[in-house]
């Protein structure tokens, strides 16, 4: 493999998820997209690059304090239902990376 390929590959790998903080279950910051099936959490953030996406998730009850459940997983795994604000969605990866979770135990 050349330096220009080993370089290219660097540059456009995925970014590393790394919990804001460590500690406790109640004390870690997670994604909802990390959360198993039958797993629990509270909301406690929504962060997008695209604002319109943020605003589209908390229009869909995903606000801070808000208790939300992983329900099934699609047998590709994508997309997933959660259960959240006395409803269940289905959200994608991508989407469910963009909101933040405190994980309940």
């Amino acid at each position: 493999m050349s330096v220009m390929s080993a370089m290219s590959l660097r540059r456009h790998a995925a970014p590393v998820l790394v919990p804001a903080s460590v500690g406790p279950v109640e004390e870690r910051v997670a994604t909802l997209s990390a959360l198993r099936c039958g797993a629990a959490g509270t909301v406690t953030g929504v962060v997008a690059d695209d604002p319109a996406v943020a605003q589209r998730l908390v229009d869909l009850g995903f606000v801070p304090g808000t208790p939300v459940e992983t329900v099934r997983r699609a047998p590709l795994r994508d997309p997933v239902v959660y259960r959240v604000a006395g409803y269940e969605i289905a959200l994608r990866k991508a989407q469910a990376d963009c909101i933040r979770i405190a994980p309940t135990a």
